[in-house]
């Protein structure tokens, strides 16, 4: 099969697409023809090795894993002896941060995947894996979300951002996005109520109250969270003294802000695949690469200016 190998660290181009042997294929795994990848932030940070104390787990001097790639759609090929969720032909939709979803097909638990809903594309669903699980966790398990309140999301235009007000607003609150101006219209149609324009508005002094802050883009202080929200979770970071400041402050203080890792897992990959099914949220693809440009999509979404999200396809269309 074709695959992209990576054995060091660096940017896009250390990617070299190559004749690689098929996965192995253990009890509990389903072996899934790739359709579709999308391409995220953590693809470019564990393929640079970045933050530094990372590679802790993917490798101290070079990648451990020779095929990268998290967020996979396709065809169940073939399952394991002890599969029970799956059988060969189901279209599914999965995360794999230990890498291996950058190639035509991919080995994977069934715990980390979940049916695609009918009448959606490979490449809609594979966008939703790991930006729609952070956005949910952020909200629902870690943010508490409830009912009625309100909740500013900043970074509402980026990939986890943008599912991020889809879903806070499927489960009724009332959303504040903070975004560019240019993205302003991006933002309400996605069910925003509220805009803030950062480049118009100085969100670091902003000073309306919220019941929820959920910051997807990394760049607000503690101070912003505590005046601003009555709670708080932190997804993105911009530099790692940041993060630690925002962190060592919350020691010190009663205020509630969490920082999480997303993690995949079926249950809520199928809240997600339930939220597409009934079309409360829905992926926003800004672009689409072939699959012999994925280095050219990760490269793409380093620059960080994307709206919504970007899909790779090993469809042969393509």
């Amino acid at each position: 099969m074709k695959g992209y190998t990576k054995t060091k660290y660096g940017g896009p181009e250390v990617l070299q697409l190559k004749e690689v042997e098929l996965p192995a294929l253990k009890e509990n795994q389903v072996l899934v023809r790739v359709m579709a990848n999308s391409a995220n932030p953590a693809d470019w940070h564990i393929l640079r090795g970045k933050p530094y104390f990372a590679r802790l787990s993917f490798g101290l001097f070079k990648p451990k894993d020779l095929i990268p790639g998290t967020d996979f759609a396709g065809i169940v090929e073939k399952t394991g002896s002890r599969v029970t969720q799956f059988k060969v032909g189901d279209n599914v939709f999965g995360e794999s941060l230990s890498g291996g979803a950058f190639a035509e097909y991919v080995s994977a638990d069934e715990t980390i995947c979940a049916k695609m809903p009918e009448g959606t594309t490979f490449r809609e669903m594979a966008c939703i894996p790991i930006a729609g699980l952070t956005a949910l966790q952020a909200l629902t398990t870690h943010g508490k979300l409830r009912k009625g309140e309100t909740v500013l999301i900043n970074g509402a235009s980026g990939g986890v951002g943008h599912f991020a007000v889809q879903i806070a607003k499927a489960y009724g609150a009332h959303v504040t996005a903070v975004c560019s101006a240019k993205n302003s219209d991006f933002a309400k149609s996605l069910g925003a109520d509220q805009v803030i324009a950062y480049d118009q508005e100085n969100i670091h002094k902003h000073s309306e109250k919220y019941d929820l802050v959920v910051d997807t883009n990394g760049n607000l202080s503690f101070a912003d969270y505590k005046r601003m929200g009555r709670r708080g979770v932190m997804v993105g970071f911009t530099t790692m003294g940041h993060m630690m400041s925002v962190l060592l402050k919350k020691m010190f203080s009663k205020f509630p802000l969490i920082q999480f890792t997303a993690e995949a897992h079926s249950k809520d990959l199928e809240i997600l695949a339930a939220l597409v099914q009934d079309k409360k949220i829905s992926s926003r693809i800004e672009k689409v690469f072939p699959y012999r440009e994925l280095p050219q999509a990760i490269a793409y979404i380093e620059a960080m200016r994307t709206q919504g999200k970007v899909a790779v396809s090993w469809e042969k269309q393509l």
